[in-house]
């Protein structure tokens, strides 16, 4: 008979910490029968919606996070206002105008709200600094699955090291991705230490070059992600990461915080 570890390991793969073993044990308990819907949703999402208590009720924001492409904002606004119960206690003459009122209050996503900062990458389950970029990038494609999710819904692997030539010169952007929600290119930079004015220049170069030479026309405007173990806030105001709504800086954790950090 395998222990709990083993099927967490066998359902979730690798990576899952002691620590949060708690939270884990929750959410294979509560998808153990295999309500496959909740692999399109981020952790974040997930650790909000396997709260609800009630089957039907956590099914209904699972189908309904997907289908309206909710963010993790979204949903939690959603479940503290009981759009669940307000639903089932109005008449179905009335249901719409209930609807209605949900997507005038609850927007259109922003290119904004598909970015998360910080990023927590602890399925990677590494202990310790003592590594490099190309490592931090490998262990990603290993666990490309979770990574997925945590980038969030819309999100698909397109290539590691993707090599551009301007002018006979050679560039390698580490991860890129196509969000089919966005309708976008994403760029992915990785960098072990603190964000640079160098880091955003040279992000903000590929995005340009990917505007330029490699979008459809149909596509929308490159993002760019620098991902990053800390950024100060001077180097953000005073670089184009200010200005330009389509170059974020995020950080990155290798553990959820507690509430002793």
């Amino acid at each position: 008979m395998k222990s709990f570890s083993e099927k967490l390991t066998q359902e979730f793969g690798e990576g899952y910490s002691v620590p949060n073993l708690k939270l884990m044990k929750k959410f294979y308990l509560t998808y153990k029968g295999g309500y496959t819907l909740c692999n399109q949703l981020s952790w974040s999402h997930n650790r909000l919606i396997m709260n609800i208590d009630d089957e039907n009720k956590r099914n209904f924001y699972l189908e309904e996070t997907i289908k309206s492409n909710w963010s993790v904002r979204q949903l939690e606004t959603q479940i503290n206002s009981f759009y669940y119960e307000r639903l089932l206690s109005t008449s179905e003459d009335t249901r719409a105008e209930v609807k209605n009122e949900i997507d005038i209050l609850e927007k259109k996503e922003k290119v904004q709200d598909f970015i998360k900062d910080p990023y927590v990458l602890e399925f990677l389950d590494i202990k310790d600094r003592r590594f490099l970029e190309k490592d931090l990038e490998s262990n990603l494609l290993e666990h490309i699955s979770e990574f997925l999710l945590e980038l969030g819904r819309g999100f698909s692997f397109v290539a590691r090291q993707r090599k551009i030539d301007v002018d006979g010169d050679n560039f390698y952007i580490d991860l890129v991705f196509y969000n089919y929600v966005l309708k976008c290119f994403v760029l992915i930079d990785l960098k072990l230490d603190k964000l640079t004015h160098q880091d955003i220049g040279q992000m903000d170069f590929y995005v340009r070059y990917y505007d330029n030479e490699i979008k459809a026309e149909d596509d929308n405007p490159t993002i760019g992600i620098i991902l990053c173990s800390d950024k100060k806030d001077t180097i953000v105001k005073y670089s184009v990461l200010n200005d330009n709504k389509n170059l974020f800086a995020s950080k990155y954790q290798l553990y959820l915080p507690t509430k002793k950090n």
